[in-house]
């Protein structure tokens, strides 16, 4: 099949605001609930569409009497719930400008943010966060207030409930006059990039960046007010947030969880039917199935070769019959019930984004009935412009553009992206924005891919993250790590190797299997330090993971292992807030274990 280097989805996307969506909304569905949230340890509340306008517009009368006018900055610093959404619509009714704060960052990199950004007020959810603010401003020449969700003890901190106050019997009249005013090319928020590597940079979307994406994912994406989700990725990034306004605008209700700590308990209250995420919570939906023993595991390894034999024919358009179809409802009662039950029983597709999903996981996923709609986008893209549907989806790929979008490959393989979901520019930064948006209005997305002849995007990897062996080959270590995710030992898996004579993996175990093959080869260890050591066990590991890469060239094949004790997390540093890893940290942390990997470089005969 022959590749193409551009492919456009001409379906053309009316311009609007986030503001009209907004409004349209509570015109349309009123008392229906919008949000759900839990009080107490297990109690599910309902708010309405009309309860939410009351809270926003509460809001815009706030800070409009706090003396905030259009253009002005506020940031949010806090994990997702009610609230965030209700101080997000307000400002945007309000004509301030958001700027999403990950609260996840440290004290330092928030000060570079307020700075950055000149945000003068920060929504903060507690005690933890406004600390965090008042060490992050002590150095900062303007002025920061702070207001709490929660009860916080801290300098000057104003309680939510006093906030709201200041929005009570305010002109409401003008509330909405003033909220229809704001213009599509209006910037409606900034968000700073996770900084993977170098400091990050403010993304500014506009109105219509974000609406355009909303009204063209809603185009080609099966929602309604029958309709319920669990929103969970942090707002701070625009996956979830963007998301969040297309579930708001087609009714679908918005529940937040207590904690991700809680997060599969609240999915099974919440029993949502459309959920987004990250390809890392999908892998340890996964690596939970698949770490199983004895016989469970011989059972579940049935069920799948019978799923995975009935996912042939699905993707060809037919379905299961006879025997087969028979063999697929045992599985499904005995083993793929039991995960679709824990995430609520009720899904009716995933949508996956914010980084590379394994072909090998989304096929699992498909088989046994939980469909991933995978797609692909950056902040600077608003950030969707690529995805899957029902009608058009192909495993291994991101889909074909949404609506008004299309994609180039340049000639050394870049993604190119051109429609109205992309950004206004990097704030304050025009040399920047100049580098990524050429006088045509094509934005690089720094990410390398191919179109197939049906228009169906592949990602292979990211630009900078390509790895040039001493030898001079190139190996992009995407497809590699996506090969290695699902095989039971591996929790995590990077590939490093950059002007090495060979490239090599660090791979963070499954240590529940791990463990079990160590005992029954009559290996002892005190610690997992220890276990991870131990040649008999790394050569182990070496042997089951490179004999899945033996289709792969010579010079793409890591040639060593490194297994690690811990996790690679958001807060050891190695993630960053969307689960993504930060490749550039990794290097530096972990230095010392991959120049160990290559201390033998001299006598190792092994071709680059």
């Amino acid at each position: 099949m022959s590749a193409l280097d551009f492919y456009a989805n001409r379906t053309p996307v009316p311009e609007s605001t986030l503001t009209d969506l907004f409004f349209e909304a509570v015109e349309w569905f009123g008392d229906a609930p919008a949000f759900q949230r839990f009080e107490g340890a297990d109690r599910v509340v309902d708010i309405s569409y009309a309860e939410a306008l009351v809270q926003v517009r509460r809001v815009g009368l706030a800070l409009k009497d706090m003396g905030f006018v259009r253009g002005d900055r506020v940031a949010i610093l806090s994990e997702n719930r009610y609230e965030w959404a209700i101080v997000d619509y307000g400002c945007l009714c309000t004509g301030v400008i958001v700027v999403p704060i990950y609260p996840t960052l440290t004290a330092p990199q928030l000060r570079y943010i307020l700075e950055d950004s000149g945000s003068t007020l920060v929504f903060v959810s507690g005690q933890a966060q406004a600390e965090k603010v008042v060490e992050a401003t002590e150095a900062i020449a303007h002025r920061v207030d702070i207001v709490a969700f929660d009860p916080a003890s801290v300098r000057d901190v104003v309680a939510w409930g006093d906030f709201l106050e200041r929005g009570e019997g305010g002109d409401t009249t003008w509330f909405r006059t003033e909220a229809l005013e704001a213009e599509p090319h209006d910037v409606a928020t900034v968000l700073y990039t996770s900084g993977t590597t170098g400091q990050p940079k403010g993304v500014m979307l506009t109105h219509n960046n974000i609406a355009s994406n909303v009204r063209g994912s809603r185009m080609i994406l099966p929602l309604g007010n029958e309709d319920n989700t669990i929103s969970f990725l942090p707002l701070s990034h625009i996956l979830q947030r963007m998301v969040d306004y297309l579930f708001f605008w087609t009714g679908c209700t918005i529940g937040y969880p207590r904690s991700l700590d809680t997060l599969i308990v609240d999915l099974k209250k919440l029993e949502p039917t459309v959920v987004v995420s990250v390809p890392r919570i999908y892998e340890k939906i996964y690596n939970g199935v698949m770490d199983a023993r004895g016989l469970k595991k011989k059972l579940i390894d049935w069920a799948v070769g019978v799923a995975d034999r009935a996912a042939d024919l699905r993707l060809a358009g037919d379905r299961p019959r006879g025997f087969l179809a028979l063999k697929y409802a045992i599985a499904d009662k005995l083993v793929f019930s039991k995960v679709k039950d824990a995430v609520g029983g009720r899904l009716r597709y995933f949508v996956s984004g914010g980084g590379p999903l394994a072909p090998a996981l989304n096929r699992f996923f498909y088989s046994i009935g939980l469909t991933i709609l995978e797609g692909y986008g950056l902040t600077e893209t608003s950030p969707v412009t690529n995805v899957n549907t029902e009608a058009f989806f192909r495993i291994g790929t991101v889909g074909k553009p949404i609506p008004s979008t299309e994609i180039r490959i340049a000639p050394d393989g870049e993604i190119l992206v051109r429609g109205p979901q992309v950004m206004k520019g990097y704030y304050k930064k025009p040399e920047l924005t100049a580098e990524v948006i050429d006088s045509d209005g094509w934005f690089a997305t720094g990410d390398i891919g191919t179109i197939d002849a049906d228009g169906y995007l592949t990602i292979t990897d990211r630009k900078k993250d390509i790895i040039v062996t001493a030898g001079g080959k190139n190996v992009a270590p995407q497809p590699v790590e996506n090969r290695l995710s699902t095989h039971p030992l591996v929790e995590q898996v990077v590939m490093v190797g950059d002007k090495r004579r060979y490239p090599s993996l660090l791979v963070v175990p499954s240590f529940g299997l791990l463990e079990s093959w160590a005992k029954g080869q009559g290996i002892a260890w005190s610690s997992r330090d220890e276990l991870i050591h131990d040649p008999r066990v790394v050569k182990h590991v070496e042997t089951e993971l490179f004999a899945r890469l033996g289709d792969f060239a010579s010079y793409e094949r890591p040639k060593k292992i490194a297994l690690l004790e811990h996790e690679f997390t958001v807060e050891n540093g190695l993630l960053t807030p969307t689960l993504k890893v930060k490749r550039r940290v990794v290097h530096e942390k972990l230095e010392a274990v991959i120049d160990d990997l290559y201390a033998h470089e001299a006598a190792d005969e092994t071709d680059a």
